[in-house]
């Protein structure tokens, strides 16, 4: 691992977000498919978000394509936040604001996973590389809105520099009801 990068990212990771005490969503988390259906609130609290500049650091660790350089870069960072679920706190390593047309998107990304989701049954697949979670907050000018919520994924960029999934879960998790706390 690169450890100008690290330390790159440590330093400058410490900036505070817009407002001091920082920003809490919350949501309902939703996963249907053929073999089960369910769903449960969810809350995310951002206290700082990465810089412009830490976010093209990161993104060029994914662009590598390297799960485990990946997962040890996030390690090293700090936390930024942490979402929480019925009876997980995981801490949030990554967290960047991205302005859309009206309003933004927050990508959130974690250095371990919430949940393997079916990882407990006898054909379960191997949990080895889904190491990460993350989740896309997709919010309108008063922050509502909807997203997406990878609770074990593998992560990668595609041409367009967007970072995206493979999933461990048998169904996207799908948030509604994305609402900022007051």
């Amino acid at each position: 691992m690169n450890i100008l990068f690290v330390t790159a990212v440590l330093v400058s990771t410490m900036h505070p977000a817009a407002g001091a005490a920082g920003e809490h969503f919350t949501a309902t988390a939703s996963m249907k498919s053929a073999k089960l259906a369910h769903s449960a609130p969810v809350s995310f609290q951002i206290d700082r978000f990465v810089s412009d500049a830490d976010r093209d650091k990161f993104m060029a660790v994914v662009k590598r394509h390297k799960t485990t350089e990946i997962h040890n870069a996030l390690a090293a960072m700090p936390d930024v936040g942490v979402i929480e679920t019925a009876n997980t706190k995981t801490p949030i390593k990554y967290a960047y604001a991205t302005p859309t047309g009206g309003g933004r998107l927050i990508t959130l990304v974690t250095a371990k996973p919430i949940v393997h989701i079916g990882g407990d049954l006898p054909d379960a697949k191997p949990k080895k590389g889904y190491d990460l979670a993350l989740a896309f907050l997709i919010l309108d000018a008063a922050d509502k809105g909807d997203g997406e919520l990878a609770m074990a994924t593998k992560v990668n960029v595609d041409a367009k520099g967007a970072i995206v999934t493979e999933d461990y879960g048998p169904a996207t998790v799908h948030l509604t009801d994305v609402s900022k706390a007051k």
